[in-house]
């Protein structure tokens, strides 16, 4: 899990992308499972993901089906769980919005509710499923 400390500028950047064409969320990778801390960075040109992936030394990059045939091809780069917490301890100082919110949200709390061996207790549970809403209704203000 080596996700090494990065430069100012490289840590500004990142969270750039992140705030403009990214996501700081909890996911389901199956249906009855708890949700997994996951950022993901969205864009159409590959070379800014690998600049990502090879800057942070950690994650994946995949490429999304192309919907329509006038559609450029695009891409994901996404991290999870614990090596996407060292990222937002990172770029924390340089988020704005409501992922800077979120991001507060589960730097203050994800560790203590995400047991490293699975195990919840009933209390540990309900506890998780609080937080997981409670991060998930920060969302962007709406401009209506």
């Amino acid at each position: 899990m080596s996700l090494e400390k990065l430069p100012e500028v490289d840590a500004a950047y990142i969270a750039g992308l992140i705030d403009g064409e990214g996501t700081v969320t909890l996911t389901r990778k199956h249906r009855n499972e708890n949700r997994q801390l996951a950022v993901t960075i969205s864009s159409t040109e590959q070379n800014l993901l690998d600049f990502v992936k090879q800057t942070l030394g950690v994650g994946k990059i995949t490429r999304k089906r192309v919907a329509q045939t006038h559609h450029s091809p695009s891409y994901t780069y996404a991290v999870y769980n614990r090596q996407a917490l060292r990222l937002l301890e990172q770029v924390r100082p340089y988020l704005r919005g409501y992922k800077a919110a979120r991001t507060e949200l589960i730097l203050r709390d994800y560790l203590a509710l995400t047991p490293r061996n699975g195990k919840y207790t009933e209390k540990l549970q309900q506890a998780r499923q609080h937080f997981e809403k409670a991060v998930l209704d920060i969302k962007p203000l709406s401009n209506s």
